[in-house]
């Protein structure tokens, strides 16, 4: 990427200026103000922890939304990044959704002010907050997953899902249909997968590790906006690779990367 890249990125502009009297040649840069919104709401590393890695939800089922999309490049898609936390790690064993965090990435940007973040009551006591730091008095008062998840749908609605571990976050959401009602039937991209393709000779495709290699910083893991963020980074710098590897299209995507060693399990 080149600074003007990097500058655009953050929405800002940059010129080349030249004062002839003093002799002096120069490049100015206009760059917005940081505010609070900007950044997660708990903007702080947690004790790190790992989700088990789910493959029993078909990332690549081709529904019509898939088949539409299938054919358009990847830079040029508009994508909901997002993560969930939860009170543990088995879906089909009782766990629920606590918190649910997105943000949008549409023309290769990520539009940090284009979010989702929202605390879910899960009906059920939250008995380890050791790595997502939410306690029983957080999630007091605020709504149920039946309310939460038609919100989320029309924010992701028209765009591809995009989840680091994917399968895991759909597995909540997919457990969830019969009681809410709402479906997912747009395409799916893992940023696991597409880290094995990437990176196929590294030893670890977990978020932080991916991140480390990219030089990002790390900022409010293990909430579900912060994580969200995180797997948008990622996922912007994977696009131009992908792309090199003659990967240009989501179809092509979502082809290698049921070609992948974390892939290989199907149920």
């Amino acid at each position: 990427m080149s600074v003007r890249d990097v500058v655009e990125r953050h929405g800002g502009e940059m010129w080349f200026e030249r004062e002839r009297v003093r002799h002096q040649a120069f490049f100015r840069f206009l760059l917005p103000l940081a505010s609070e919104q900007d950044l997660p709401e708990a903007a702080e590393i947690l004790p790190s922890g790992s989700r088990p890695e789910f493959y029993d939800f078909d990332l690549f089922g081709a529904g019509p939304e898939s088949s539409e999309m299938d054919d358009r490049p990847l830079a040029t898609l508009a994508y909901t990044v997002f993560d969930t936390e939860t009170t543990g790690l088995s879906p089909a064993g009782g766990d629920e959704i606590i918190q649910i965090g997105a943000v949008r990435i549409v023309n290769g940007r990520m539009l940090r002010q284009e979010c989702f973040e929202q605390l879910v009551d899960p009906g059920r006591v939250i008995t380890d907050a050791s790595i997502h730091g939410i306690t029983q008095d957080r999630i007091a008062g605020k709504p149920r997953i039946e309310q939460v998840l038609p919100a989320f749908h029309a924010f992701a609605q028209d765009t591809v899902l995009v989840a680091h571990n994917a399968a895991f976050d759909m597995k909540f959401l997919q457990l969830k249909e019969a009681s809410t009602g709402i479906v997912f039937r747009q395409p799916v991209l893992d940023t696991l997968l597409l880290s094995a393709l990437v990176h196929p000779h590294q030893p670890s495709h977990e978020l932080e590790a991916i991140a480390e290699r990219f030089g990002i910083t790390v900022l409010g893991r293990h909430t579900a906006l912060g994580d969200a963020v995180l797997t948008a980074e990622v996922m912007l710098r994977f696009i131009p690779l992908l792309q090199a590897m003659g990967i240009g299209t989501l179809g092509q995507a979502r082809a290698a990367s049921q070609k992948t060693y974390y892939a290989r399990i199907k149920y």
